[in-house]
């Protein structure tokens, strides 16, 4: 089985800065696409950023030149770090991934996160 796990969440006041982290665990053949959502409360979940096994990234207009996605393959880890955080930002913030399990090497599919909480309030 594969295993996402996210950190870094936390309260932080409005314009601070947080990292997120998750990291995949599990038989891990190989990991294609990961990204982040933000659900807000009440709200559905959005995508928030993706990024490619080769570092290409997409982010949805509200985070361009706030947020940054990031990978370290060798740790299969994804990052999202956070700048000028808004209120707005508030929210469970939920990695995912497209990875390929042995012995399944030749397929992947998609695995989700917990989700981490992140609260922008003053």
């Amino acid at each position: 089985q594969v295993r996402l796990v996210e950190s870094g969440g936390g309260l932080v006041q409005p314009g601070g800065s947080l990292r997120l982290s998750c990291a995949a665990s599990g038989s891990i053949a190989s990991i294609n696409n990961m990204g982040w959502y933000h659900q807000a409360p009440g709200k559905e979940r959005e995508l928030v950023a993706t990024i490619t096994t080769s570092g290409s990234t997409n982010y949805t207009d509200s985070v361009k030149g706030r947020f940054t996605i990031s990978r370290d393959n060798a740790k299969n880890t994804v990052y999202l770090q956070m700048n000028s955080l808004k209120p707005d930002d508030t929210g469970v913030y939920i990695c995912n991934a497209d990875v390929a399990v042995f012995p399944q090497i030749w397929r992947t599919r998609t695995y989700w996160g917990q989700g981490t909480q992140v609260t922008v309030s003053s």
